[in-house]
C-alpha cells in the first residue's frame, strides 16, 4: 500500500524557513563552519523525514556524497545523493525511487542523485571523481549494514599511490584550464589555482592514505605544523566566506567572482573606495577585496605544493635515497633541492637567495623539497632593511638575474614564497593588485612575471619561430639582465597615484645603483622604465609612414641599443597583458616602426623626395614581373598624392596597382579583399568616387558583419576618387571559411557602395560586464598637427559594437573630412586617432559643438 502523498508546499516552507534562519545567523556572525554544517544538518533532517514519510523500502540506504557528504553544504550547492540498492532496481523499488526524487524536485532541491547497487558503485569507482565522492560518503538513513559494506569495499579498493597520481593529474588538468594562474580578474573560488579545490585535494589524499581528512588530523600525523594549519584555515575561511556570500548575492550556485559581484561583496566586508592620496591612487572597494583574495590564493597554491610534496614522500618512500652534496647549505635528494639542516637560513640568511641560484645552476634539479619550501616560507621575515643592505645579498640577487637559465621559474618561486616582495618592497605592494584598464587580465605582479617570461622566451632557441626578429635581436644583446630588470620595474609603481612610469624609473634607479650596475646599464634600465609606453603609443597612434614621426621618435630613442631594448620590452609587455590583446597587426606596426627607426639611426634617413622615389622604384620592379605597361602605371600614380606612397609599402602599392590597372580610368567602383600578408586579418582595398558619407558607410558595413577595423588609410586622388585601405579582423572566428569571407566582402561591400540607400544607424551594442562595472570615461582631444595642415582627433572610450560608426557619422554631420585613421583596440579599451580637416574646426564655437556632440555619442 502506498503512503499518503505529502504536500510539497509544506516541505518547501520548512526548507525556506530553515535556510532563512541560517542566512540570518550567518550574516550576523559570519561563521562559515556554522553555516556549512548547519545547512548540512537541515538537509539531513529534511531528507530523513521524507524518506521515512514515504516508507522507503528498508533494504535501501540513503547516502550523502560530495560536499554534502563532508558536511560542507554551501547555500547554492547541489544536494549530491546516492540511493544504494541491494540488487538492480525492480518493479517494486523503482516507483519508490521515482517518487522520492520527484518530491525532492517539487520541494525545490537541486538534487544530483545516482541509484546504484554496491557492485555498480565499485565499478563506477574506477573513475577518480566517483571514487572521491564515495570516499566522502556519509550514511543518512535506511539500510545501515548495506552502507557499511559499501564503506568497507571503498576502503579496500583504495590504492593510495594510484589515488595520489590520479588526483595530481586531475589538478594539473584543472589548473591548465585557468592558464595555471590564480591571477585572472574573474577567478573561480572553487576551481581556479589557489581555490578551495586545491585544499580539498590535500584532504582527499590524506584520507585515502589513512592519515585523516581534516587539518587537525594531518597536524597530529605530522604532515603539517600547527602554525601551517592555522595559516591554511585562515585562507580557507576567506575563500569559504567569499563563496557563501557569492551564493547569497547571486541567489544560486555561482563560484566565479564576476565583476558584477565584486563591488557588492566588498561592501559587505565594509570596504569603501579610498580617496587619492599624495602617494596612493584612488582604490575601489572591489580592488581592495580582490587583493585579499589573490594573496590568499597565492598562499593556498604554496601550501598545496608543499603538502603534495610531503604526501608524495610518505606514499613513495625511497629505500635508498639518492643524496648528492652541493655545498654546506644544500644537497640534492631524489632530484629535489634540500637544505642540509632546518636552521640553515637562520644561521646564514643569504642562503635564502642562494637557494634560487643553486636551482638555476643545477639543471638536474626538478624543484625544491617540501622541507626547503617550508623553511623558505618561514624565513621570509628575515629579509628586512639590514638584509637588503648586505653586499653579498645584492650580488646573489644580481647573479640570479644574470643566469642563462631559470630566471622566470625562480622569480615566480620567489614571488610565491613572498621573498621577492620582501627583497623589493615596492614589488610587495603590487602583489595581488588588480588592473581595471580593460586589457590587462592579470594582477600587476602576474603581468610583470608574464613580461619577464616573454623576454626569456625570446631568448630560448626552441621558441625562435614565434618572434624571429625579437629572438635574433635579444640573442645578440649585451647585458640582457637590463631588459629583465626593466620588465621587473616597468609597472612596479602602479596604484600609487601619479605617473607610474616616472615613479617606477625612480625605484629602478635606486635599485640599480644599490646593486652596483654600470653607469650605462643603470641609464638604460631607468630610461626603459620611464619610456616603456612610448613605442606602442607611437606605433598605434601616429602615422609611422611620416618621416617626421620617425625622426622625432629616433631623437627620443637616441641610438640603436636603446631602440632594440625598447622594442623587445614593448613586445613582451603587450604580449603579457592578455592572451588576446596581441595580434599580427600590432606586431607589424611595431616592427615597421622599429625597422624605419633603425634605418634612420644608422644614417639611412632620406629626404621626402628620395623616399618617394625609392618606394616607387621598388614597386615598379615588382610590377615589371606582371608585364604591365609602364606609362599606364605612371598615369595611374600621377593621380595619387605623395602621402599615398608614404603610407603604403611597395607590396601594397603593387597590389593596388594590379587591381586598378585598366579599370581606374573607366571610373568603376572596385572592392578587393585578401588575407593580410602580416599573417592575421583581412586587407580590403576600396576605389570609388569620393563622397562625404563614404567612411561612415564602410564602417557600418564592417561592424554589422562582425569585422573589427584595426587600421584605415584614407586617400583621395587628384580626380576625386577615394582609394581607401582597411585592415579588419574577423570577430566571429570564421577562419575556416576565409575564402567565403573574401568573396562576401568583395561582392556585398561593392553592392552597398553602389547602392544609394540611407545610412544604417550605428549598432546599439550592449556594454560588456567589464565595461559596465569599470567604465571608461570617454575623452576627446583635438590639436593641430605640427604643420598646421590638419587636426589630430584623439578618442579614448570603452570599445563596443557601433563605436566607430558613431564617430564616423558625427564627423559626417559636422562636415569634417577624414584623411587617415589609426584604430587601436586594447582589450575593451579603444584608443583611436584621426587626422581630420573641416571649416567647423577653425571656429571655436562650432569646434566646441562638434566635441560636445561626439562626447554625447560616445556616452550613449
Amino acid at each position: 500500500m502506498n503512503p499518503p502523498n505529502p504536500d510539497a508546499a509544506d516541505w518547501r516552507g520548512t526548507l525556506k524557513a530553515g535556510r532563512d534562519e541560517l542566512r540570518r545567523a550567518y550574516l550576523e556572525n559570519g561563521d562559515a563552519d556554522s553555516l556549512l554544517h548547519g545547512h548540512s544538518r537541515l538537509m539531513d533532517k529534511l531528507l530523513i523525514s521524507i524518506w521515512r514519510l514515504l516508507s522507503m523500502p528498508s533494504v535501501m540506504a540513503l547516502v550523502a556524497v560530495g560536499g554534502y557528504g563532508r558536511k560542507q553544504l554551501f547555500p547554492g550547492s547541489d544536494i549530491d545523493l546516492l540511493i544504494l540498492l541491494p540488487d538492480h532496481p525492480d518493479a517494486i523499488h523503482s516507483p519508490h525511487v521515482e517518487r522520492l526524487v520527484g518530491l525532492l524536485w517539487d520541494i525545490g532541491l537541486d538534487v544530483g542523485h545516482s541509484v546504484r547497487t554496491l557492485p555498480q558503485c565499485m565499478e563506477e569507482a574506477q573513475d577518480i571523481t566517483v571514487q572521491t565522492n564515495l570516499l566522502e560518503a556519509r550514511f543518512l538513513t535506511g539500510n545501515g549494514e548495506l552502507f557499511r559494506d559499501l564503506d568497507s569495499a571503498v576502503q579496500r579498493s583504495l590504492n593510495p599511490r594510484q589515488f595520489f597520481e590520479a588526483k595530481l593529474q586531475e589538478q594539473q588538468q584543472r589548473h591548465a584550464r585557468f592558464f595555471d594562474t590564480a591571477n585572472n580578474l574573474e577567478p573561480n573560488l572553487k576551481e581556479s589555482p589557489g581555490g578551495l579545490r586545491d585544499l580539498q585535494n590535500i584532504l582527499w589524499i590524506g584520507s585515502a592514505m589513512g592519515l585523516g581528512g581534516s587539518w587537525e588530523q594531518l597536524t597530529v600525523k605530522a604532515i603539517i605544523t600547527a602554525q601551517e594549519a592555522r595559516q591554511i584555515r585562515r585562507h580557507e575561511r576567506l575563500l569559504e566566506n567569499l563563496r557563501i556570500r557569492l551564493h547569497y548575492l547571486a541567489n544560486r550556485r555561482e563560484d566565479r567572482l564576476l565583476f558584477d559581484y565584486q563591488t557588492p561583496l566588498a561592501e559587505q566586508y565594509g570596504l569603501t573606495e579610498t580617496e587619492k592620496g599624495h602617494h596612493t591612487a584612488r582604490r575601489m572597494a572591489s580592488e581592495q577585496l580582490m587583493q585579499r583574495y589573490y594573496r590568499s590564493a597565492k598562499a593556498v597554491s604554496l601550501f598545496n605544493e608543499i603538502l603534495l610534496r610531503t604526501l608524495r614522500k610518505r606514499i613513495f618512500p625511497s629505500d635508498s635515497p639518492l643524496v648528492t652534496g652541493i655545498d654546506a647549505n644544500f644537497q640534492a635528494r631524489n632530484g629535489l633541492l634540500e637544505i642540509t639542516d632546518e636552521n640553515v637560513f637562520q644561521r646564514d640568511p643569504g642562503a635564502i637567495l642562494e637557494g634560487f641560484l643553486v636551482m638555476q645552476r643545477q639543471p638536474k634539479l626538478n624543484g625544491m623539497s617540501a622541507t626547503t619550501l617550508r623553511a623558505l616560507w618561514r624565513s621570509a621575515p628575515l629579509i628586512d632593511g639590514g638584509f637588503r643592505r648586505v653586499a653579498r645579498h645584492r650580488e646573489l640577487f644580481m647573479a640570479i638575474m644574470r643566469q642563462p637559465h631559470g630566471i622566470t621559474h625562480e622569480l615566480r618561486r620567489m614571488n610565491q614564497l613572498g621573498i621577492l616582495g620582501r627583497y623589493i618592497p615596492a614589488f610587495g605592494r603590487i602583489v595581488g593588485q588588480m588592473q581595471h584598464d580593460l586589457f590587462h587580465v592579470y594582477t600587476v605582479d602576474g603581468h610583470i612575471m608574464m613580461v619577464i617570461r616573454n623576454l626569456r622566451r625570446m631568448m630560448a632557441p626552441r621558441f625562435a619561430h614565434e618572434l624571429p626578429l625579437c629572438s635574433e635581436l635579444i640573442s645578440a644583446f649585451e647585458h640582457p639582465e637590463t631588459l629583465y630588470l626593466a620588465g621587473l620595474f616597468h609597472d612596479i609603481a602602479k596604484g600609487r597615484g601619479g605617473d607610474h612610469s616616472v615613479l617606477g624609473a625612480e625605484e629602478a634607479e635606486r635599485f640599480c645603483e644599490s646593486h652596483r650596475l654600470g653607469e650605462a646599464e643603470i641609464e638604460l634600465v631607468v630610461w626603459l622604465v620611464a619610456n616603456h609606453l612610448v613605442m606602442s603609443a607611437t606605433a598605434q597612434k601616429q602615422d609611422i609612414s611620416d618621416p617626421d614621426v620617425i625622426e622625432a621618435f629616433a631623437i627620443r630613442v637616441g641610438d640603436r641599443r636603446h631602440l632594440i631594448a625598447l622594442y623587445l620590452l614593448t613586445v613582451a609587455d603587450i604580449r603579457g597583458t592578455s592572451p588576446t590583446v596581441w595580434n599580427a597587426w600590432k606586431g607589424k606596426l611595431l616592427e615597421d616602426l622599429f625597422q624605419a627607426t633603425h634605418r634612420h639611426l644608422g644614417g639611412g634617413a632620406a629626404t621626402l623626395e628620395t623616399h618617394l622615389q625609392t618606394r616607387q622604384a621598388e614597386a615598379l620592379n615588382i610590377l615589371r614581373l606582371y608585364d604591365f605597361d609602364h606609362d599606364t602605371i605612371q598615369a595611374l600614380w600621377a593621380e595619387l598624392e605623395p602621402a599615398y606612397f608614404l603610407r603604403h609599402d611597395a607590396q601594397e602599392i603593387v597590389w593596388h596597382s594590379r587591381n586598378l590597372y585598366g579599370k581606374a580610368a573607366a571610373g568603376e567602383t572596385i572592392v578587393k579583399a585578401r588575407l593580410s600578408p602580416a599573417g592575421e586579418g583581412i586587407q580590403v582595398m576600396i576605389y570609388t568616387p569620393q563622397r562625404d558619407n563614404l567612411f561612415a558607410r564602410i564602417c557600418s558595413f564592417f561592424e554589422r558583419n562582425d569585422f573589427n577595423i584595426v587600421d584605415a588609410k584614407i586617400h583621395t586622388s587628384r580626380h576625386g576618387y577615394a582609394l581607401d585601405s582597411f585592415v579588419v579582423l574577423d570577430e566571429a572566428n570564421r577562419a575556416a571559411h576565409y575564402r567565403d569571407l573574401l568573396y562576401f566582402i568583395n561582392h556585398e561591400l561593392l553592392r552597398r557602395l553602389i547602392d544609394a540607400a540611407p545610412l544604417d544607424p550605428p549598432l546599439q551594442g550592449r556594454l560588456s560586464r567589464h565595461l559596465k562595472h569599470f567604465p571608461i570615461t570617454p575623452e576627446i582631444s583635438i590639436e593641430p598637427d605640427e604643420k598646421n595642415a590638419y587636426y589630430i582627433l584623439s578618442v579614448t572610450a570603452g570599445d563596443r559594437p557601433g563605436l566607430l560608426s558613431r564617430i564616423a557619422q558625427t564627423l559626417l554631420k559636422h562636415g569634417i573630412h577624414l584623411h587617415t585613421a589609426k584604430i587601436t583596440t586594447l582589450g575593451e579599451r579603444a584608443e583611436d586617432t584621426f587626422l581630420i580637416a573641416g571649416d567647423e574646426l577653425e571656429n571655436p564655437a562650432t569646434a566646441h559643438q562638434f566635441e560636445t556632440d561626439l562626447l554625447l555619442q560616445l556616452r550613449t
